[in-house]
């Protein structure tokens, strides 16, 4: 034991008090209404950061949430400086929604804190917060200097942290960013995601004759705009899941031995996939596993289509246009841009004369991967063993974080995703709930990861 986790164990009643006054404040971003709770949220986090002994500011920008900065210098210019990022704004709740106790009364029991916000992301944060703590009031001083970002935005948009990072980012520069806002599948079990897809959303319009027609008037004389959209999407997939999209894969890296053997570590498999989606039997790739297909391959989905009516009853029409919403997840090495201009060439490539096309964007997002090998993440794995009692597996997620992809390719700098809730915590939903055992393994962890960090 060191004198931080004496004093962490020590204080662990006290940390708890303290994680539910900052649950109880409903600090929903989403919601207009919500606006001055959020901004209560964050000056108690500010207000708490100060108290710890760290520089604390509040940035405010006009129509955005605060960005919360604090940093810890004092272990000078040669040392490890580590960023640690969170987001203290929540979800929508109310107790209508399915709820056994208030939302924002966090309630314990049967070992879990229930409360909007407890695993996503404020007691994960937390978490990171009372490790500093716990260090500072033991040691009197970090082993490494200490930088951390928290932004009220995160579900809904993140739009503040993006321009900052684009503008003022020099000030985050650091040598190990750490995110914990993620799950594992069991407590015994700890995953590090070392990859997230990246993004490309976009939706296609192909529009026939000027308006809607009788389809007994003009029937077999005009293509209808939902039957040529058919056409182009059927021939986006080849028949074995792979993508068509001519240049697709040219910038794929390809798997190698070992980061398969990472994957297939995961204890994930066709079971549990059939649980969690209700599906009978997969569909891809053939050639590589369901967690590669997930994490490691790219895709395109179609996200969605209308046209013509679709109402109750019958309506003998031919529509006058038809809609597609096309989403792609890419893998590391992939430009969003590039592959939104090679699937729209591919499309018109794909359009007969009979009908024109229109495009509208819905953004991208970058891929991120971080090799396993690299020392700040031998410092993650080595903190997991101290703290949490687990080597962990690695993971590459299907979804995407934008911060991350900023953070790691706006400035450099790595990103280690040490999720610390469990998959089953209800994030999003009704009786969001964190595990108190993991919440004080995550300080415990994160202290370790400070001194393994600066131990390099």
């Amino acid at each position: 034991m060191t004198p931080a986790l004496d004093y962490a164990h020590s204080q662990a009643a006290h940390f708890r008090a303290q994680l539910h006054d900052f649950l109880r404040i409903p600090s929903v971003s989403a919601d207009p209404d919500y606006t001055v709770e959020v901004k209560r949220a964050a000056d108690w986090l500010f207000d708490h950061l100060k108290n710890m002994g760290l520089h604390v500011e509040l940035i405010e920008m006009a129509d955005r949430h605060p960005l919360i900065y604090a940093e810890w210098l004092g272990a000078g210019s040669d040392a490890k400086t580590v960023l640690i990022y969170g987001h203290y704004d929540v979800q929508p709740a109310i107790i209508e929604d399915g709820w056994d106790t208030p939302p924002f009364e966090p309630t314990e029991k049967e070992g879990f804190i229930y409360a909007r916000g407890a695993t996503d992301d404020k007691g994960q944060m937390f978490a990171h917060v009372k490790a500093v703590e716990a260090v500072l009031k033991s040691d009197g001083k970090l082993p490494c200097n200490i930088k951390l970002i928290f932004e009220g935005e995160e579900e809904s948009g993140g739009r503040h942290l993006a321009h900052f990072i684009k503008t003022h980012g020099k000030r985050l520069n650091a040598d190990v960013c750490v995110v914990s806002d993620g799950s594992m599948m069991t407590i015994d079990q700890p995953i590090i995601s070392n990859a997230l897809r990246g993004i490309m959303a976009m939706e296609v319009t192909v529009q026939g004759p000027t308006q809607d027609l009788h389809s007994g008037m003009y029937g077999g004389t005009v293509h209808n705009p939902l039957q040529a959209l058919a056409e182009i999407l059927a021939q986006l997939h080849h028949a074995d899941g792979s993508v068509a999209v001519p240049g697709f894969y040219d910038d794929v890296l390809p798997l190698t031995p070992q980061e398969r053997a990472e994957i297939a570590a995961v204890p994930w498999d066709i079971s549990d996939w059939q649980q969690e989606t209700g599906a009978t039997h997969p569909w891809g790739e053939n050639d590589f596993s369901l967690n590669e297909r997930i994490g490691a391959r790219p895709t395109l989905e179609i996200n969605g289509m209308a046209g013509g009516f679709y109402g109750n009853g019958f309506k003998t029409v031919l529509p006058a246009k038809a809609i597609a919403k096309i989403s792609c997840r890419l893998v590391a090495n992939q430009d969003p841009q590039k592959i939104q201009e090679q699937v729209i060439a591919y499309i018109r490539q794909l359009a007969p004369a009979t009908v024109t096309l229109e495009f509208k964007y819905h953004g991208t997002g970058q891929p991120v991967l971080v090799k396993t090998d690299i020392p700040v993440m031998q410092a993650a794995i080595q903190a997991y063993q101290r703290g949490w009692g687990a080597a962990p597996v690695f993971k590459r997620e299907g979804g995407s974080i934008p911060v991350v992809a900023d953070v790691q390719n706006t400035l450099g700098i790595p990103v280690i995703l040490m999720g610390f809730g469990l998959n089953s915590d209800g994030l999003h939903g009704p009786n969001e709930h964190f595990s108190i055992e993991m919440f004080h393994k995550a300080i415990d962890t994160s202290i370790h990861f400070l001194y393994a960090v600066a131990e390099q």
